[in-house]
């Protein structure tokens, strides 16, 4: 196996891999003890929350799957929790990567020389990729902040344009599994609703554009 081809791998098994994995088994169990969590007051949802903050920062747990699932449970009462999910996730991810050995990955970053143009030059920009990245409800969580992290992005700025972008996806996806009946159907068919994936087409839409729209700008500079 050509050295050069590892970091595209692991990038494939830790960011899309592990994720659906970890979903599937979040899943399993959100089934089997939907009684149990219904009960939850106040503090087990804090300290469930601290716990899937580390879970969303290695990429076992996806913020918008969460965000539904909370929903579910307890509405837009979820808000303060996603809120210290989100945060502590991109903060974490963020602190590893300054503390943490990332040499393999910025060395594939050098070989490269088109991506290190391109991260050198999106810094004028840095907030509003960040925003319109964290917009989109597809683009991996985990993965995209660690990419502005290898950037060289501000944390100040990846922590303000990522809570202009998390935002409205946080809030749909609570809309949308606040009206859920069951956590079956949920999580089988997170946006079965027509207005559900109205929206999120028009996320991904807008999400595109945006970083589109700014990538282009940089390669042209």
């Amino acid at each position: 196996m050509q050295t050069s081809k590892l970091p595209s791998i692991l990038s494939f098994v830790g960011f899309t891999l592990l994720p659906l994995f970890s979903t599937s088994l979040l899943s399993y169990y959100l089934l089997k003890y939907e009684s149990t969590i219904s009960t939850f007051g106040l503090l087990e949802w804090l300290v469930l929350s601290l716990f899937l903050t580390l879970g969303a920062t290695i990429a076992l747990c996806p913020p918008t799957f969460l965000a539904i699932v909370f929903g579910y449970f307890i509405g837009f009462k979820a808000i303060p929790y996603l809120l210290i999910i989100n945060f502590g996730a991109i903060f974490l991810i963020y602190v590893f990567y300054k503390i943490l050995d990332f040499k393999w990955i910025e060395g594939y970053f050098e070989k490269n020389k088109k991506i290190k143009n391109l991260l050198k030059n999106i810094k004028a920009d840095e907030l509003k990729i960040i925003f319109f990245a964290k917009l989109s409800p597809i683009l991996p969580f985990a993965l995209t902040n660690l990419t502005f992290a290898v950037s060289g992005a501000k944390l100040r700025n990846i922590l303000i344009g990522g809570f202009g972008g998390m935002l409205p996806r946080t809030l749909l996806a609570v809309y949308t599994g606040s009206q859920a009946k069951q956590i079956r159907t949920l999580i089988q068919n997170p946006n079965e609703g027509l207005f559900s994936k109205i929206l999120v087409l028009l996320l991904i839409i807008v999400s595109v554009w945006g970083i589109t729209h700014y990538f282009r700008k940089a390669v042209k500079m």
